[in-house]
């Protein structure tokens, strides 16, 4: 085989690979509730959105928190990391949505996943408005009851306020489609 068709094959590669990476960043349409392959005490189902209103974290100041205290209310909720740059680069004007969407009762959390001194010293530095919560690498397998089956970050969550998961989004947040998804709750 030749140089030329060797370099042939890695450019078509290349491109294969890039599309398959820019198809996996494209956003996702919530089908419902997701629901995962155990059940509830009752008998239900047991949904993604029933174990995150389940969870108790620590804020970035140590407090605990129970997230249930969001239940039955439009929620956003936004998977992220002090050393994933998209989310970083995001935070700002996700902040910014957040105290517009306030007076609507729309609520915007994010959860952190990285050891408490890191989220603590990150929350202090870039003074986020919204609650942030460490998970931990915890924060991982719950983002992945919502669907992220590739663990990739940033990733956020649009719940309603009937507990249905309205729209996930893998990666950078495109916040004309964001605002766009939050008038149709």
């Amino acid at each position: 085989m030749s140089k030329k068709n060797v370099l042939g094959y890695a450019l078509i590669a290349l491109a294969f690979g890039a599309m398959g990476a820019l198809v996996g960043f494209n956003q996702k349409d919530g089908a419902g509730p997701i629901t995962t392959a155990y059940a509830a005490t009752d008998g239900r189902p047991h949904t993604a959105v029933t174990n995150l209103f389940a969870q108790s974290f620590n804020d970035a100041g140590g407090k605990p928190q129970a997230l249930s205290q969001w239940q039955g209310k439009p929620l956003l909720v936004n998977f992220w990391a002090p050393w994933c740059a998209p989310c970083v680069r995001e935070m700002p004007e996700l902040d910014a949505l957040a105290r517009e969407m306030k007076a609507k009762q729309v609520n915007v959390i994010g959860i952190g996943i990285d050891s408490p001194a890191n989220i603590a010293a990150f929350a202090g530095r870039l003074k986020i408005s919204y609650p942030l919560y460490v998970a931990g690498m915890g924060g991982t397998d719950l983002a992945r009851e919502f669907g992220n089956e590739a663990g990739g970050l940033p990733y956020t969550v649009l719940i309603g306020a009937d507990g249905q998961v309205k729209k996930t989004y893998l990666g950078s947040l495109k916040f004309d489609q964001l605002r766009a998804d939050l008038a149709k709750l």
